[in-house]
């Protein structure tokens, strides 16, 4: 398979929220920003993103002909098998890269992280098989990006703080906002608004921890401030409009995650979650983020 297609399938201009994920999973769990298993947590749960894209395309292979023609199956520029192939062996993959970063001093990996990594897997090949007709399929995307927080941070830990698992709710609410509106990306409209709600969670999240920690004040204004521009392109609904507000809201996930850091006092984690959002802007104009 050529590398340009395989970019292009993977959708690894997106890859840099996942890394961004990871290192609020880690740290909040308990990780050093130094700490030697944070590359092989940010590889492992690269591998289960891109294999989720991967199949994504094969299960989306008759909705593209229709739809979305240009893709690399319908366009014949790759058999359907040959992604199912490639998808199912990232998974396999990041679950052994999970494994091996979450090892403790005994040698063994920690159950928790696994049974996370098993799930996520679960959860991405439920997700891609069944997401076009269930309306249930923004929880379930949401709950894949949970799984990443919550697999990092069992990589870390046996016991999760609380802050963690309110940092997984603020990316569930993000994840469930953004799906629904990508679900209706094909279409270039938006229908009910009403989801969209629950994308004010992580805002008010975001305001309680400003509070006790004011350095977290200043990725919340920007994250606010993507969220009104996305709102903006759906409420005037422009051709063009909605896919536009997918591809901010994608990026817009390393800004959320520059809350949480910045609110649990991890500052140079939290910028390097800025520059995720602005690595992910720049990669989204060489390969499409959806």
């Amino acid at each position: 398979m050529k590398l340009r297609l395989a970019l292009q399938l993977g959708r690894i201009s997106n890859l840099p929220t996942v890394w961004s994920n990871v290192l609020v999973g880690a740290l909040l769990g308990g990780a050093a920003l130094g700490d030697a298993r944070l590359p092989w947590l940010m590889a492992a749960m690269s591998l289960f993103y891109v294999g989720g894209m991967f199949l994504n395309d094969a299960f989306d292979r008759d909705f593209d002909v229709r739809h979305r023609p240009e893709r690399p199956i319908p366009s014949g520029q790759v058999r359907a098998g040959e992604v199912f192939v490639y998808g199912f062996g990232m998974l396999a993959l990041g679950l052994a890269g999970l494994a091996w970063a979450s090892r403790g001093a005994d040698g063994l990996p920690a159950w928790r992280a696994v049974a996370a990594g098993t799930a996520l897997a679960a959860a991405i090949v439920f997700y891609d098989a069944h997401h076009k007709d269930n309306p249930l399929s923004p929880l379930v995307m949401g709950l894949c990006r949970v799984l990443v927080v919550l697999g990092a941070g069992y990589a870390i830990t046996d016991a999760a703080p609380a802050p963690l698992w309110l940092a997984a709710a603020a990316v569930l609410a993000h994840l469930i906002g953004l799906t629904y509106i990508a679900k209706q990306e094909h279409l270039d409209r938006v229908g009910a608004l009403w989801p969209l709600g629950l994308l004010a969670l992580p805002v008010l999240y975001g305001l309680a921890l400003a509070l006790a920690a004011p350095p977290a004040a200043m990725p919340l204004v920007l994250y606010a401030g993507l969220l009104a521009y996305a709102l903006t392109r759906l409420h005037r609904r422009a051709r063009g409009d909605v896919p536009r507000a997918v591809v901010t809201l994608i990026a817009g996930m390393s800004v959320l995650d520059a809350v949480l850091l910045a609110g649990a006092g991890q500052l140079i984690a939290a910028l390097l979650a800025v520059a995720a959002f602005w690595l992910t802007l720049a990669l989204q104009r060489w390969v499409a983020g959806t």
